[in-house]
């Protein structure tokens, strides 16, 4: 039983790794760098690249969902980089962004939106966040019951070592 317990926990593994090969060979194919690689609407997005060459100065870049924008001399020598904004409202999936700069280079990557943004506290099951108090009576009967065990499990451990 215990060899069948290890077994399945190896397979787990090596599956998950199986799997994680292809994507860790997929990046960097495009010659874009989006950062982040996921992101929500409303959030800030950045595209670099080299892939223009040294000489280049200045690329447009179009996203699907952010629309057109610009990119300049970034950090290092033939980097590009520009921002857009991933607007309001978009719905989650993949994204794709196309750069384009001069004489005739042209290179696509995508990136994920996710959900929306989150905010607020994290609903656990009970009502609307914005009426707490039955989750706070909840807590402080949780915690007087935690207590009040912990005292009856002292007060019999102390009387059992007194006999």
């Amino acid at each position: 039983m215990r060899n069948t317990h290890v077994g399945v926990g190896i397979g787990l593994v090596l599956g998950a790794l199986c799997l994680s090969v292809p994507a860790a060979f997929a990046t960097g194919d495009s010659g874009l760098d989006i950062g982040p690689g996921s992101v929500s609407p409303g959030s800030t997005v950045t595209v670099s690249t080299t892939a223009c060459g040294p000489d280049v100065t200045y690329g447009k870049g179009e996203s699907e969902a952010g629309g057109a924008f610009h990119l300049f001399e970034g950090d290092g020598e033939g980097v590009l980089t520009g921002e857009f904004q991933v607007p309001e409202g978009t719905e989650p999936g993949s994204d794709t962004v196309t750069v384009k700069c001069p004489p005739r280079t042209k290179v696509t990557d995508t990136y994920q939106v996710s959900g929306r943004r989150p905010s607020g506290s994290v609903e656990a099951g009970f009502e609307p966040a914005k009426d707490r108090s039955r989750q706070y009576a909840l807590g402080g009967v949780l915690l007087a019951g935690a207590a009040a065990a912990g005292v009856v499990r002292r007060r019999r451990r102390l009387s059992g070592m007194g006999t």
